[in-house]
This record gives structure tokens, C-alpha cells and sequence, in this order.
């Protein structure tokens, strides 16, 4: 569900992005059989890893 589908007497968009960024999370966890690495976690926000020393 994208932000202009909602109801427009919601205003609190950081909120939104946070249900959306738990929403990705929950549906990494739903479809995996063992707990997440960091990177998968990472993975699901969409955030870039970057290389460890």
C-alpha cells in the first residue's frame, strides 16, 4: 500500500515510513526458516552494506 492511498487526515509521514520499514522486516522474517543475519536484516530495509575491515 503506497502514502496516497491513505487517508489524508494522516499526517505523520515519519510514522508511515517506520510501519513500512517493520512491514519489510516481518515479511524477511515470514518467508525464512532461520533467524535473519545482520546483513539480510539490512537487506530488507534496503540499506547498503558496506565492506568490514
Amino acid at each position: 500500500m503506497g502514502h496516497d492511498e491513505l487517508d489524508s487526515r494522516v499526517h505523520d509521514r515519519v510514522a508511515l515510513d517506520e510501519i513500512d520499514l517493520i512491514a519489510e522486516v516481518l515479511s524477511a522474517v515470514a518467508i525464512s526458516e532461520r533467524r535473519l543475519t545482520l546483513e539480510e536484516l539490512d537487506n530488507a530495509l534496503g540499506l547498503r552494506t558496506t565492506a568490514r575491515c
